[in-house]
């Protein structure tokens, strides 16, 4: 179901409709080397297969995660050999963000020298996974999952012109079409692989009216899992953490992997609460939820369910405290009510002569030279007995706040006196 040709590609027309920058490219039978952008069957590889109709020149098409330097300076050695005579020559590269450092440092001169106009294609964000000095010379094009309108149309197109549809009189209804539509999240290979194998099961039955029903029997995990499904479960996932109950959160949580979801949303969503609603109470819940995350990128489903089990148990049962949130939140709305008030005097830097003569960084008391504590406000004039950050009596924060009432005491008179004057 690749589309043939500019007008049969469905979605993308901010880079691919009639004044996409793409569209101008290809139409005058030009292209730069580009990094396309975007989440899975958003049609990345089929721009690709377009450029290589509508550009004259010698196209080679690799792969990040199969071929490795050999492969690379092969194409490149080809490339230069037809520079000589004039001709082009477009390298592509699926899942470029799997090329490491080396292979893509090879790229980089002859990409630089014009011997080869690059083309990759990545789900994930160039910023982190292209050296810089070859995303500089490449034009970032991003993509958008596709709306599901465009699966409709892509799959109705499917059911038009496919045999495995017109040679066995196969009828779908429109409900089965637009469910598929919602579950596949934007990726037509998804969604075209889903109908695919519907309409195999059917026909296996003798069944040639399929029906929302005939779609149960095939995914009933993941038909039950709808958007609000998704959103009620996340939520009870992070009310159980927040309520120190390992097994709700447990038991949430395996619901919405056995459902299809994203190990990497649940983690995403434990490393926030590690924060605000674990915080100081114990710093190592932190840390505890990043290993998770990154557990779950090294191993992937179904092992990294074991980290993320891990992960939940030991937040659920962490001390809570969300005395980070509530001071961020304080000074979000003082930063609001005073973004304007000048930095004291005494905490900038004079970094030249008139600096110092205008009295920056008068009266500052280095804290190591009197025993690392200076018993001074370092709050702007007028918000020194301001209090951000307030710990709580539980966990860690306990000693937290002994320690800071020993050094402080009650913010009190004396507080802008420092330790050394006194």
């Amino acid at each position: 179901m690749r589309p043939k040709d500019l007008d049969e590609l469905v979605g993308q027309d901010h880079v691919l409709g009639r004044n996409g920058v793409l569209r101008r490219a290809l139409e005058s039978g030009s292209i730069f080397s580009c990094i396309l952008y975007g989440p899975p069957g958003c049609g990345k590889s089929s721009i690709a297969e377009l450029i290589k109709k509508y550009v004259d020149a010698e196209f080679y098409s690799l792969s990040g995660s199969l071929h490795g330097a050999t492969e690379i300076k092969q194409v490149l050695s080809r490339a230069q050999e037809l520079k000589k005579y004039g001709r082009r020559t477009i390298l592509f590269i699926d899942e470029i963000h799997r090329l490491n450092k080396a292979q893509q440092d090879i790229l980089l001169s002859r990409v630089e020298d014009g011997t080869i106009v690059l083309v990759g294609a990545t789900t994930e964000n160039p910023s982190f996974e292209i050296i810089a000095p070859l995303l500089s010379r490449c034009r970032v094009i991003q993509l958008k999952p596709l709306t599901p309108e465009d699966l409709l149309k892509i799959m109705k197109r499917a059911i038009e012109k496919d045999s495995l549809f017109t040679e066995n009189g196969v009828e779908i209804d429109e409900d089965v079409l637009v469910h598929i539509a919602k579950e596949a999240n934007g990726d037509a290979r998804y969604a075209l692989n889903t109908l695919e194998t519907l309409v195999e099961s059917a026909l296996s039955r003798g069944v040639r009216k399929i029906r929302l029903e005939d779609l149960t029997m095939l995914s009933p995990k993941s038909l039950a899992y709808t958007e609000e499904s998704h959103y009620d479960l996340a939520s009870a996932f992070i009310k159980s953490l927040r309520g120190s109950d390992p097994d709700a959160a447990l038991y949430y949580m395996v619901r919405m992997l056995e459902s299809g979801e994203d190990p990497m949303f649940i983690a995403r969503r434990m490393i926030i609460l590690a924060s605000e609603d674990i915080g100081l109470a114990d710093p190592f819940a932190l840390v505890m939820a990043v290993s998770a995350a990154q557990a779950v990128e090294y191993v992937g489903m179904p092992e990294c369910a074991l980290n993320l089990a891990e992960a939940a148990i030991y937040l659920a049962t962490a001390p809570k405290s969300n005395s980070v949130y509530e001071a961020l939140s304080r000074a979000k709305e003082l930063v609001e009510k005073t973004k304007d008030v000048e930095v004291p005097l005494f905490l900038r830097n004079p970094v030249t002569r008139l600096m110092k003569n205008m009295g920056y960084g008068k009266g500052y008391v280095y804290p190591h030279d009197v025993g690392g504590f200076a018993r001074r406000s370092y709050m702007p004039e007028g918000l020194e007995h301001v209090k951000l950050y307030i710990p709580k009596d539980v966990g860690r924060e306990s000693m937290i706040k002994k320690k800071l009432e020993q050094l402080w005491g009650n913010r009190g008179e004396d507080r802008n006196e420092d330790r050394a004057e006194k």
